[in-house]
């Protein structure tokens, strides 16, 4: 009796390892069926930006990679709007094919969706996810002539501090207000200068006092000691800058205070995403997902963005889609009305 009883459980973990590789199998089979729909067709990787940008440039370099993944022909396609909404508005409403998809400024849309921006015809929470390309970490800086060596010092600084930024939801501006709500600075954020490398040399020149950058614009700024860095602004060490600490190393934070900077960071893990139009047929969509990481774990693309210091953080279509959820559906009513309020400050 114990003997057939022990028979038929093995034959049960047969049958259903059997039918796990069977079911593997098949869905190994149908990812290559869609894989083989892109062969010889022509994929436009959108780009909301012009020419010579970030986002242009990482493009350009990942496109000839995810071609010869998909045997297809990948052309980058510049739209330049509104810091990239129009080409995201765009996408969302295109066919959803596999033949479009772009690369996305994550914390910009996710933050226009946020702050309701006029405009804006996307849900992050419905497109559909390939990727997270890089995020970095984003820095504090201060110019050369600065008193200001720690946020204690900022914090008891007694006048206000005047941080650089371009526009309303440019990172640098909604990270600044983020960063003056947390810790209680008397702030002005200065919208207005063409770009971050404007904004810095305001800095530098000491007509500003401060700017929030990403780690990879920092480390231009202070290598060419045109700044200094006061502290990275999550819980994750800089890559460049590994011996400055981190704002929670820095200062003790209150549970509140650790709620906006963990926000803000979440906002900042988004980075440089892909993505593609939503309801995708889900074979394709995997298909797609494959390939893109396929593509982003090759090392001599990895190796290629290393000696540009165009690095490749890739994370996966899932943690990726988390990462948005958090920040644009897992919000409460109450909380997204103090981001709104806090990034209004930043107007």
């Amino acid at each position: 009796m114990q003997r057939t009883l022990r028979s038929g459980i093995w034959l049960t973990r047969a049958v259903s390892a059997v039918l796990g590789l069977s079911v593997a199998v098949s869905a190994a089979r149908a990812q290559d069926a869609e894989r083989t729909y892109f062969s010889g067709k022509t994929i436009r990787l959108v780009v909301g930006y012009g020419p010579g940008g970030g986002y242009d440039a990482y493009a350009r370099m990942i496109a000839p990679h995810l071609s010869k993944v998909l045997g297809a022909i990948v052309v980058v396609e510049n739209q330049p709007g509104a810091g990239g909404l129009v080409a995201l508005n765009r996408i969302y409403a295109a066919a959803p094919d596999g033949l479009t998809m772009m690369i996305v400024n994550g914390t910009g849309a996710a933050l226009s969706q946020l702050t309701e921006q006029a405009g804006v015809r996307f849900d992050l929470g419905q497109v559909g996810y390939l990727g997270t390309v890089s995020a970095s970490p984003w820095m504090w800086l201060v110019g050369p002539q600065s008193t200001i060596k720690t946020p204690q010092d900022a914090m008891k600084l007694g006048k206000k501090l005047n941080w650089a930024a371009s526009g309303p939801a440019d990172g640098l501006s909604d990270g600044a207000a983020f960063t003056c709500e947390a810790l209680g600075l008397d702030c002005h954020v200065v919208l207005g200068y063409a770009g971050s490398n404007q904004a810095a040399l305001a800095v530098t020149q000491g007509e500003m006092d401060a700017i929030y950058v990403s780690d990879t614009s920092a480390n231009n700024y202070v290598a060419s000691g045109q700044q200094h860095v006061v502290a990275a602004m999550g819980r994750s060490k800089s890559r460049f800058f590994p011996n400055a600490p981190t704002i929670f190393e820095a200062v003790k934070l209150t549970q509140d205070q650790q709620w906006l900077f963990d926000f803000r960071s979440k906002l900042e893990d988004l980075g440089r995403i892909l993505l593609v139009p939503p309801n995708m047929a889900p074979g394709r969509l995997a298909a797609l997902r494959a390939a893109v990481k396929e593509t982003l774990s090759e090392p001599t693309l990895i190796a290629e963005g290393e000696r540009s210091q165009r690095y490749i953080d890739y994370l996966d279509a899932g943690a990726t889609h988390k990462n948005a959820q958090a920040v644009v559906t897992d919000i409460s009513p109450g909380q997204r009305k103090r981001v709104q309020d806090i990034l209004a400050k930043a107007r």
